[in-house]
């Protein structure tokens, strides 16, 4: 009979979570604890991240008004805001990551934004296109294909949470621009 992961009582944040191996499965921290901490705030995607069912879509959500917002100024400020996200959600992934003491917590959703305005890089700002985007880059998030599941698996830390979501940002991206290629 397989043993279960057996529960860490965590006195920094007073919260019961699960050993990394269960991180999947991990008890989401109090809204006071995500909301008390800028770091936490950003890494749960404003907040997004502390929805109990599929926090990676609600997270991939709370991210597009933010593009809609971002869409309408220039392109170089567009790249220079997911850049920026990109290299400081490392930053809040590896902070909320050591927090809670679980690697890759299913709350941790700025990986999610950043990649979902990766997804849209360039694209024509419109309902269609933005629905488009959400469900490519959802697709390629969930199934994880060839090489995005290597990176899941093999990269730790804040950068490790970032990067599979920024190779299917970057898989996303181009299965659009094919689309919009193929369509024009």
């Amino acid at each position: 009979m397989p043993r279960r992961a057996s529960p860490i009582n965590t006195s920094r944040v007073g919260i019961v979570i699960f050993s990394a191996s269960q991180h999947k499965r991990a008890v989401f921290p109090p809204a006071k604890v995500v909301f008390s901490d800028w770091q936490m705030l950003l890494a749960f995607g404003l907040g997004s991240g502390l929805s109990r069912i599929v926090p990676g879509t609600v997270g991939t959500l709370a991210a597009v008004p933010f593009y809609l917002l971002m869409a309408q100024g220039p392109l170089w400020l567009y790249a220079l805001i997911t850049l920026v996200a990109c290299v400081a959600g490392i930053a809040f992934c590896e902070h909320a990551s050591r927090k809670l003491k679980v690697h890759d917590h299913s709350g941790i959703v700025w990986d999610e934004f950043a990649g979902y305005w990766i997804a849209m890089f360039a694209l024509p700002l419109t309902w269609q296109w933005t629905l488009a985007g959400f469900v490519v880059f959802r697709l390629f998030d969930m199934i994880k294909p060839w090489p995005i599941s290597i990176l899941d698996r093999r990269v730790h830390g804040g950068f490790g949470i970032m990067v599979d979501d920024i190779a299917a940002g970057l898989a996303s991206a181009l299965t659009l621009h094919a689309m919009y290629w193929y369509l024009s």
